[in-house]
Parts: structure tokens; sequence; C-alpha cells
């Protein structure tokens, strides 16, 4: 990921209520992945998680938008989603939507992040 802003600087483009949001999923992402490197892409608008830099290393991000926060998960278009949580049709990459904080305690969220070794919750 391109460190070229920080995280709050990102954040700042964004309405209050996104904000809160994507500080509740970082805060779920540091929990759950202890050592992992946070970077702001400005460029792409997403906060990236991953071990050591570059794309290669990246297991999830979060992607910010005017109206809510995405959970990416790298590699879940492999991942078996029986509660129908993730979104996309890429070919490798798929998505949770997170509308509220509580979205990230969704039962199946953990299971899927687990499975894409994004997370351990």
């Amino acid at each position: 990921m391109t460190a070229s802003r920080t995280v709050e600087d990102l954040l700042e483009r964004y309405p209050p209520g996104v904000q809160a949001l994507a500080a509740e999923a970082r805060r779920a992402l540091r929990r759950w992945l202890p050592g992992v490197e946070e970077a702001a892409d400005a460029s792409a608008l997403v906060i990236g998680y991953g071990h050591g830099p570059g794309y290669r290393g990246n297991v999830c991000t979060l992607i910010l938008s005017k109206s809510g926060v995405k959970l990416g998960l790298a590699h879940g278009a492999s991942l078996a989603d029986p509660r129908g949580l993730l979104e996309g049709s890429g070919r490798v990459h798929r998505r949770i939507p997170l509308r509220a904080p509580s979205d990230l305690r969704k039962s199946g969220v953990s299971s899927l992040s687990s499975r894409s070794g994004c997370f351990t919750a």
C-alpha cells in the first residue's frame, strides 16, 4: 500500500459517521491481527492491512466511501459463504459491507475472516 497520506488524513475526507465506523473497524482489525501493518492508500481510497509492504502481503482492506465502509478480504472469492455475507464478483477478492459497528460481530464474519487469513476472531 502506498502511504502517501496518513490514515487520519484519508479519513478526514469522509462524513463523521463513516469516520466513526472506520475507527471501530480499525480497532477490531488491530485486535484480530496482532503485528499487522496498517497503511493508507490515497489513490485507491482504502486502508490496507498486511504483513509486509505492497500488494503481495495484503490480507484485507477497509474500503471507504461517502456512504460507508466495506471490509475487503484478499482471496475472499475462494471462501464458502453459506450466510451470504460476501459481495462482489471478481476472481480474487470479496467484501463485507459494514453499515454499523455491530456488523463486525455478525455471525459468520469471524469464520469467513479466519478462513481468508484476514483475522481469527
